[in-house]
């Protein structure tokens, strides 16, 4: 029974998380939730009281994968121009397998009319992803030579970039413009 009720879990945060990439937060309800995994909305309930609650979940979730993805910063590559490389791969394998933006970039556009706990967890990824593209630049043969703040400044850029070029490919309907980066 516990598996089934992970599984169930599984599914929802799976299709919350398809249902925000593609409409927003505000795209979606647990009517929709339910009777896209074939389950009574009372059972979404069960597992997110709220959808304050499943939305910081997925975010949470979402982080978490795409920092696992990227791995220890301490392992990353020790040329600058790879490091970016590396985080740019993932922002383009995400948009390419499925064609959507990023999750936290949709909840940042949004930010103004979300749950204080979501928004949260969208803020959180941008802070983890500087933290992680910060500490892998420093170890690089430039970041080497920079002030904390120039490399700093390279890993909010790098962000800014890719998921702007995220949303300018999606508009266009043109993910080739992504590789333009």
């Amino acid at each position: 029974m516990a598996e089934n009720v992970a599984g169930t879990e599984d599914r929802i945060l799976d299709l919350a998380e398809l249902l925000i990439r593609k409409n927003g937060y505000n795209g979606f309800s647990f009517r929709d939730i339910a009777a896209g995994i074939g389950v009574k909305s009372a059972s979404v309930h069960y597992h997110f009281p709220t959808k304050a609650a499943l939305g910081a979940r997925v975010a949470k979730r979402y982080t978490d994968r795409f920092l696992d993805t990227l791995g220890d910063p301490d392992k990353a590559p020790e040329d600058a121009n790879a490091v970016i490389d590396k985080v740019r791969a993932l922002f383009r394998s995400a948009m390419l397998e499925d064609g959507r933006v990023c999750l936290c970039g949709v909840l940042a556009a949004e930010s103004a009319g979300l749950p204080d706990e979501v928004a949260a967890e969208a803020k959180a990824f941008f802070t983890r992803l500087t933290n992680w593209l910060c500490a892998a630049l420093s170890r690089t043969t430039w970041g080497k030579d920079q002030p904390a703040e120039a490399v700093r400044t390279q890993a909010l850029r790098a962000v800014a970039l890719f998921e702007g070029g995220l949303l300018i490919a999606r508009i266009q309907n043109d993910t080739d413009l992504f590789d333009l980066l």
